[in-house]
């Protein structure tokens, strides 16, 4: 496993949000975590990057217990998070965005990642602010992958996009995908999280509810119905 959560508990000030999470990524495994509004799947995603620390249990990466790391710190490890809000500097150009992040190592350098996202090549010097919804979630990528990741976690990644910009952030994942990164996906979009994922999680108040694969989950109506408010 590239990345083991072990009873992890988090809070936002006195809120208890995850109670005793458990979920794991493999190696190349790209994984799906699930579950309604408010059900804490991006506190997950906080409590690994540190931007929000458990108080209790472990965060394993490569083996390593990151638990308690600033973010910046874990960022070095080889973490990258495309958050909801996609966080794009909004007076600075796309390509003032995309060379905070460069770094030399990583496997992803400018003009591969510009190759996989033309669009953006096309506003190298447009401000943030200016950028369509689709153009400023594929910057956020871009900028992830220029970090040089070997764990990618995606927050929303399909929020606000018309359909032809979510078909392309999907050909983006598998592309990944192909290339070894792992991913830890949240997405409520459920179906297009099925259709990417590996294995699933689906969590409810902090806790998981369901573990297993894809075609396990599309089975299982009360799951789906309960947690997911899809069928009935």
């Amino acid at each position: 496993m590239i990345l083991e959560i072990r009873g992890i508990d988090t809070y936002y000030g006195l809120g208890h949000i995850l109670h005793g999470l458990s979920l794991g990524v493999a190696e190349g495994e790209v994984v799906a975590l699930l579950g309604r509004n408010g059900a804490g799947k991006t506190t997950t995603l906080r409590s690994v990057t540190g931007l929000t620390p458990p108080e209790r249990g472990e965060v394993l990466y490569k083996g390593r217990n990151i638990a308690g790391l600033d973010p910046h710190e874990v960022s070095r490890l080889g973490i990258a998070l495309v958050p909801e809000t996609r966080d794009v500097f909004s007076y600075l150009t796309v390509k003032e965005n995309l060379a905070i992040a460069e770094r030399r190592s990583s496997r992803w350098q400018l003009d591969t990642v510009l190759a996989r996202f033309p669009a953006l090549r096309e506003r190298l010097d447009s401000k943030g602010r200016s950028l369509s919804g689709g153009e400023q979630e594929m910057l956020a990528i871009a900028r992830a992958l220029l970090t040089g990741p070997d764990l990618l976690l995606l927050d929303e990644p399909s929020q606000g996009l018309a359909p032809f910009v979510v078909n392309a952030v999907m050909d983006t994942i598998r592309e990944l995908k192909n290339q070894d990164v792992s991913m830890l996906l949240v997405e409520q979009n459920a179906e297009m999280a099925l259709q990417l994922a590996d294995r699933v999680y689906v969590i409810d108040h902090g806790t998981v509810v369901f573990e297993g694969t894809p075609a396990r989950l599309r089975a299982d109506q009360q799951v789906t119905a309960t947690y997911l408010g899809v069928g009935g």
